[in-house]
C-alpha cells in the first residue's frame, strides 16, 4: 500500500470520529499529508515553474476585494496554501469556497497547460479545506502556510520564498 492509499484510508478513519476528536486528528492529517507533499515523491511538480507560479500568483490577487479578503498564501512546487474570508456577492449570500476554487483551478490551468504545451487535468479534484474559528487558529495557520517552503527546505528563511504574502506582519 502507497503513501497516497494510506492518507485516503486515514482521511476515511478520521470522518468516522466523535466531533470532538474530528479537529485535532484532522490537523494531524493534514500536516502529514503536507509533508508527503514538500517530498514531492507524487505527482508534477509545474508550480515550480517561475512563469506558472506568477500566473497563479497573480490568479489569487485578481480575486482579492472582489471574491474574497486574501489573508494569506503560499505556492510550493506541487500545491498551494491558500486562507481567504469569501465575500458577499449578493445580500445575505457569499461565495463558496467551492466557487472560488473552481474558478482559480480553471483559469490557472488553462493557462499553465498553455505555458507547459500540454493538456489535460493540471489540479487535483480534491482540496483540503478547513474552517478557522478563531484568531489563535487563524494566526497558527497563517504561520504554518508562511513556513511551509522553510519546512520543506526550499529557503532558510520565510521572507526568502517569493510566492507567499500575508495581510498582517508576523
Amino acid at each position: 500500500m502507497d503513501v497516497l492509499e494510506k492518507l485516503a484510508q486515514e482521511s476515511e478513519r478520521i470522518k468516522r470520529l466523535p466531533k470532538e476528536k474530528v479537529d485535532a486528528e484532522q490537523v494531524h492529517w493534514f500536516e502529514t499529508f503536507d509533508d508527503h507533499l514538500h517530498q514531492a515523491l507524487y505527482g508534477e511538480t509545474h508550480l515550480k515553474n517561475e512563469q506558472i507560479a506568477d500566473l497563479v500568483t497573480e490568479a489569487i490577487y485578481y480575486r482579492h476585494t472582489s471574491v474574497y479578503d486574501l489573508i494569506s498564501f503560499c505556492i510550493m512546487p506541487n500545491h498551494v496554501h491558500l486562507i481567504c474570508t469569501p465575500l458577499e456577492k449578493e445580500k445575505d449570500d457569499f461565495y463558496s469556497l467551492t466557487e472560488i476554487l473552481h474558478s482559480l483551478k480553471r483559469h490557472t490551468a488553462r493557462q499553465s497547460n498553455l505555458i507547459l504545451g500540454r493538456s489535460g487535468p493540471f489540479w487535483q479534484d480534491e482540496s483540503y479545506d478547513h474552517v478557522i474559528r478563531d484568531e489563535a487558529e487563524l494566526e497558527r495557520m497563517i504561520k504554518y502556510v508562511l513556513y511551509n517552503p522553510v519546512k520543506a527546505n526550499l529557503v532558510r528563511e520565510q521572507k526568502d520564498w517569493k510566492w507567499a504574502y500575508c495581510k498582517f506582519d508576523m
